[in-house]
């Protein structure tokens, strides 16, 4: 048993723990070797001036340093509205977040959605959560495969200009997508990118592949990189060059760790122009990524410490941990985008709200428009 105000384990409880004399626990900064005021903020998706500043933790704390993520992410949907909507067939939406998800992206003129899937169920889901869908067109399906396969169809005759999955899973929605006779597959292999934004990295940022290639060997890695490199390039409003982390788990090449070997050979790749319109570099490890601190601790001289702009991991297992651990323990935001097939494929999770769908519908309106005026590589 316990005495009267301690809990089980004999903790006091009610009262506010307190470190050990001397010693003051900080949340470490995860970007403090790049601070960015949030009043300086812009509407650009990815500004190349950001400064960078080198500042002692207490310095970072301040609420002035953070990232503004919802200031970022309100003018990033702002800029997209002003976009034309896309028509996207919204692929068995049959749960309250798919469905709410692609009717507010509607609403913020992102997208005109068509929903793909079982009408009687989409209308019972509407019903229910009192989501009003009168103004859009349904296709009825039997089933999730069908579902699939049909919003496929409307896409290779070009009733839908993008792909957005509802409550369906990736496999099924991916294998519709990639089938040789969908129409949809380009020369380019597919990938998948989370745009990230997170209030202590001070810009937004790529993570790939997180969804797509399981263990993708080099080859693979030079379309997942350009694919990423193409799409920061043709949402940004400002002119930049993406600066590309090849991640390890160490920042020197060993012979025992594929992963550093391919990170080498993409750098050098870049240099001799095999991917274009990119600083590539690594291997690097998370840390000297993104923190220029943890890069001069470390000895390691890189214009891409510190400041990436794109982190390409190693496989999908790490990928998908590592932005999931953002997005769960460290307060970021992220949406889900398909890169490498002819129209932009949403791809977000079935857990994701409707925030996180919202973000991707915008991500996609901007990558359509600039499909449309040219600003985007034929594939």
């Amino acid at each position: 048993m316990t005495g009267t105000g301690r809990d089980r384990y004999g903790r006091r409880t009610g009262a506010k723990p307190r470190p050990p004399k001397g010693l003051t626990l900080r949340r470490a900064p995860f970007g403090r070797g790049n601070a960015c005021s949030r009043n300086n903020l812009s509407s650009a998706l990815f500004s190349p001036n950001l400064p960078s500043i080198t500042r002692s933790p207490k310095e970072y704390s301040t609420m002035a340093d953070k990232f503004d993520v919802a200031g970022f992410n309100k003018n990033f949907i702002e800029r997209a509205a002003q976009k034309p909507a896309i028509a996207t067939a919204v692929v068995h939406p049959c749960s309250r977040d798919a469905l709410l998800g692609a009717v507010e992206a509607a609403h913020e003129n992102l997208i005109e959605p068509i929903l793909v899937g079982p009408e009687s169920k989409i209308k019972a889901i509407a019903d229910e959560n009192e989501i009003d869908i009168s103004a859009y067109r349904i296709i009825d399906t039997p089933h999730s495969h069908a579902s699939a396969a049909q919003a496929v169809a409307l896409a290779s005759k070009g009733e839908a200009e993008a792909l957005m999955k509802g409550s369906l899973h990736t496999d099924e929605y991916m294998g519709a997508v990639i089938k040789k006779d969908a129409g949809l597959r380009t020369g380019r292999r597919v990938s998948h990118v989370f745009a990230m934004v997170d209030p202590e990295y001070p810009k937004p940022f790529f993570i790939t592949d997180a969804a797509m290639n399981i263990k993708p060997d080099l080859a693979a890695k030079v379309d997942i990189a350009q694919n990423a490199i193409d799409l920061m390039i043709a949402i940004s409003d400002v002119e930049i060059t993406p600066k590309v982390a090849v991640l390890s788990a160490v920042e020197t090449v060993n012979p025992a760790i594929q992963s550093t070997i391919d990170a080498a050979c993409l750098s050098k790749m870049a240099d001799r122009g095999q991917i274009t319109n990119a600083i590539v570099d690594g291997p690097l490890a998370f840390d000297n990524a993104i923190s220029l601190e943890a890069a001069k601790i470390k000895g390691i001289s890189s214009v891409v410490s510190g400041d990436a702009d794109i982190l390409l991991t190693p496989d999908l297992e790490s990928g998908n941990m590592l932005a999931k651990q953002l997005v769960l323990l460290g307060g970021a935001t992220s949406s889900g985008i398909i890169l490498g097939a002819r129209i932009p494929i949403i791809l977000t999770s079935r857990a994701d709200g409707a925030q996180a769908r919202i973000g991707s519908c915008a991500i996609a309106a901007l990558m359509a428009d600039a499909r449309r005026n040219g600003r985007f590589p034929a594939l």
